[in-house]
């Protein structure tokens, strides 16, 4: 393996595996590895990656990752950092799937995920906090920001709120600046008999969803409830319900619950065509974007929208990270395990992967806890 792919192969496999909590924590924990601690990207290049990918189809994080690898060794390092980010979730649903279809039912991973997500909470705003900075070059930006988190608020879509704000804020940072110059983005294979569903038809589906899915990975229920659910039947609404709980409890892009339909329907070969289909036009829009985003950051125009953009992609993270502090910061123990995570971010720096390892061990731990003193008859506190 070439030198240069060794440094994204270790990193992405690594954020793959800890990349819990949607792309709003993901895109958090990429900016802390890439731009704070290896410092392969400044932070204004890499806000204006994650600006581009909220344009276009497919999975905000992964689109991101890619980027990065473009960034880090072209074309060759695109498809290294995409698919090793991809990889670690795809294995762990693909494997999830098969026990389903085996045992019917999901193993427990809640008590992970009791620690885990006031980490992530916490990881998310540290990155915001940095983000937002960069993003907010000037005062002229602010009223974007507040707009979009207001429409937001209000319950305007997600990429409707993105794509208004952006062009409504290229509008007012052009009127601005000509105003001023007047002056002066076993069972593997054996589910494949249980339904006559063509692979090749699978395949296609899964391309259709990854090359028109915006507003990231959350926006699948709706499509695939439509087609897989109501159109061909291939799934149960239960099955469904299951399978979307996998790809959002397992860490990576919450886009490999196409992995846990595929191998619950076809087994493995239909795992693996899911994951490339649902996954490739990414590969494709991201190799397409990421050359020009330096020749528009540079037109006066353009770089004026990617501002817009910037802020805009902000305010959505923001947004976000409030719906999810909402719902996850409901007791003593979440909020205990988002101070003392949010303490070790910002004051002594320590990594977001071991804020996730400590947080989900703390919250199992705790929950084994909780379950012992129920056996002993001891009064049980209550963690949530």
């Amino acid at each position: 393996m070439a030198s240069g792919l060794t440094p994204l192969v270790r990193l992405f496999l690594k954020l793959g595996f800890i990349g819990f909590g949607g792309p709003a924590a993901v895109i958090a924990m990429m900016e802390d590895e890439i731009v704070v601690r290896r410092r392969w990207l400044t932070l204004e290049h890499y806000l204006d990656l994650v600006g581009a990918t909220n344009l276009i189809p497919g999975p905000n994080s992964t689109e991101v990752a890619m980027h990065v690898g473009y960034e880090r060794a072209g074309f060759t390092g695109m498809v290294t950092a995409g698919s090793c980010f991809i990889l670690p979730a795809a294995l762990m649903t693909g494997t999830l799937g098969w026990l389903y279809a085996a045992y019917g039912t999901l193993p427990a991973v809640e008590p992970f995920l009791i620690g885990i997500k006031p980490a992530v909470i916490a990881i998310i705003l540290g990155a915001l906090w940095r983000l937002g900075r960069a993003a907010l070059k000037s005062m002229a930006l602010v009223p974007i920001g507040v707009v979009v988190l207001g429409a937001l608020l209000l319950g305007l879509s997600p990429i409707i709120a993105l794509i208004g704000g952006s062009v409504l804020g290229l509008f007012w940072l052009r009127l601005r600046a000509t105003s001023l110059a007047s002056l002066a983005l076993p069972v593997w294979l054996a589910q494949a008999a249980a339904q006559d569903i063509p692979l090749w038809k699978l395949g296609l589906f899964f391309l259709k969803v990854g090359g028109v899915l915006y507003g990231s990975g959350y926006v699948l229920v709706a499509f695939l409830e439509g087609d897989l659910v109501q159109s061909y039947q291939w799934l149960t609404q239960q099955e469904l319900l299951d399978a979307v709980a996998i790809g959002q409890v397992t860490p990576g892009p919450v886009l490999t619950t196409a992995t846990f339909i595929g191998v619950m329907l076809l087994g493995v070969p239909g795992g693996a065509i899911a994951t490339l289909a649902i996954f490739l036009p990414s590969f494709v829009f991201v190799a397409i974007l990421n050359p020009i985003i330096p020749r528009l950051r540079r037109s006066p125009v353009m770089g004026s929208f990617l501002d817009a953009v910037n802020v805009s992609a902000v305010a959505l993270m923001l947004y976000v990270t409030l719906r999810l502090g909402i719902g996850v910061l409901t007791g003593w123990l979440p909020w205990l395990i988002f101070a003392s995570a949010a303490v070790a971010l910002f004051r002594f720096r320590v990594s977001a992967a071991w804020l996730v390892l400590c947080g989900g061990a703390l919250g199992y731990g705790l929950r084994a806890g909780e379950q012992l003193t129920y056996l002993s008859g001891w009064p049980v506190v209550n963690f949530a």
